[in-house]
């Protein structure tokens, strides 16, 4: 009895032994050898993980049948398993790790930020040389709670600018601004601060519509619910046409005028005949049975109630004529042909006289 429990503490002893060689040997290695990021039989790092979440750490070495002589696995300087005639797990990684002795690989879970750093693996194979490897983990808090907090949502073009402002939680966070599907980028009226976190726009009738913050790190992204921007702008482009469009319309036709205008909310509007204010404010204009008294210079007024802008739109001429005489055989072009003919000899007529009198 006394002698098996020798046996078992001397197994012990040999076995801590035998860690702290493998220990030591894997520390010089890697101080004389100065090995990369990805080195030796671990892949090119870093590796990324999440917090509360699992890595592994995976070997480059094909599964052997024959167990190897010893797997070391250390954290910076601190030993987080030795596999040799026995395991040996370093304090704080009991029920958090575990090694797989084909490849030497290994699974480390319950991750927090303490486990950032530099992973470092020494493989003995039987009758062959030991093989290692170094690569680094980084653990990142996942992204959450992103939320866009905004200065304004009810603009105006040329005279507002707005400050949007993106909050997350997690950690290493970098940020991108949507405006529906097109990503916001820096410009002369367009400044991005804070690291990306808050974006300043002099806005254009352009910026219409929903702004969105993208978030991401190495783990994970989200985005905000969007939120709506409101410009208002004009009115522009004040325009009126007539409808059927011809020079001269007999008494008794139907005419519609219609206002086109650009603006944000809808402009009001305003009818004029010869400088004087009609009734009349929708955006068409209707002459039913139009007499001659009616002919003359049409237009129209727009007014942004938000914008506080008005703008008139050029003339529409309406000219009415009385309608043609079918026993005449005269058209009414041939009427107004003769109209004009009489006024062109009038004119003429008077400047004769006046050069006759000057002459005199």
């Amino acid at each position: 009895m006394h002698w098996n429990q020798q046996s078992k503490r001397q197994r012990v002893k040999d076995a801590t032994l035998e860690m702290e060689t493998a220990l030591i040997h894997l520390i010089i290695l890697g101080v004389i050898s100065g090995l990369s990021e990805g080195s030796g039989v671990l892949p090119d790092g870093p590796l990324n993980a999440a917090v509360g979440e699992t890595v592994m750490f995976t070997t480059t070495l094909t599964p052997t049948e024959t167990p190897f002589l010893s797997v070391v696995w250390v954290f910076g300087s601190k030993n987080i398993i030795t596999s040799s005639t026995a395991n040996i797990t370093g304090a704080g990684y009991e029920g958090r790790i575990t090694l797989f002795p084909s490849t030497g690989s290994l699974e480390l879970r319950s991750l927090t930020v303490n486990d950032i750093g530099e992973y470092t693996v020494r493989i003995s194979p039987a009758g062959e040389p030991a093989k290692t490897g170094r690569t680094r983990l980084e653990i990142y808090e996942r992204v959450s709670n992103i939320s866009v907090t905004s200065s304004s949502t009810d603009l105006t073009e040329f005279n507002s600018s707005v400050s949007l402002s993106c909050s997350a939680s997690g950690s290493a966070l970098s940020f991108l601004w949507l405006n529906g599907s097109s990503v916001v980028t820096e410009s002369d009226r367009v400044h991005l601060t804070d690291g990306g976190s808050s974006v300043v726009i002099n806005v254009t009738r352009f910026d219409q519509g929903s702004f969105r913050c993208r978030v991401a790190n190495p783990v994970s992204n989200g985005a905000s619910e969007p939120v709506n921007l409101n410009i208002n702008y004009g009115p522009e482009n004040t325009n009126v046409v007539a409808s059927p469009s011809q020079q001269y319309y007999t008494t008794g036709s139907d005419i519609n005028l219609t206002c086109s205008v650009e603006s944000r909310p809808p402009a009001q509007f305003q009818w004029f005949l010869n400088g004087d204010q009609l009734p009349d404010n929708g955006s068409e204009f209707r002459l039913m049975d139009v007499r001659m008294s009616q002919s003359g210079n049409y237009s129209c007024e727009t007014f942004n109630s938000i914008t506080l802008i008005s703008q008139k739109s050029q003339h529409s001429v309406i000219s009415v004529i009385a309608p043609s005489d079918p026993s005449s055989g005269c058209t009414a072009g041939c009427i107004t042909g003769i109209v004009i003919a009489c006024f062109v000899i009038v004119a003429a007529a008077a400047g004769g006289g006046y050069y006759i009198n000057k002459k005199k």
